[in-house]
């Protein structure tokens, strides 16, 4: 399981494509939201579909600070 967590951190945020039905979508070009205190990525895959993952308030900030993911609205 700590593989997976670091191989998910270096790769970027993934996503399950509710349109291809696959696992583990990488997102591209992510941007974190805070809606009502949940943080929420929304991006594209590959192909252009659009995805949605939520996250942990300290994977979104490490995803940010890392550079893989830029603050979108709701941050202070």
């Amino acid at each position: 399981m700590t593989t997976k967590k670091k191989t998910e951190e270096a790769e970027g945020i993934t996503a399950y494509s509710v349109k291809t039905k696959t696992k583990n979508v990488p997102m591209i070009d992510p941007v974190i939201d805070i809606k009502s205190g949940r943080y929420i990525a929304t991006g594209k895959d590959s192909e252009g579909n659009k995805m949605a993952a939520i996250l942990g308030k300290v994977k979104a900030e490490e995803h940010v600070k890392s550079g893989v993911a830029t603050k979108g609205s709701g941050w202070e």
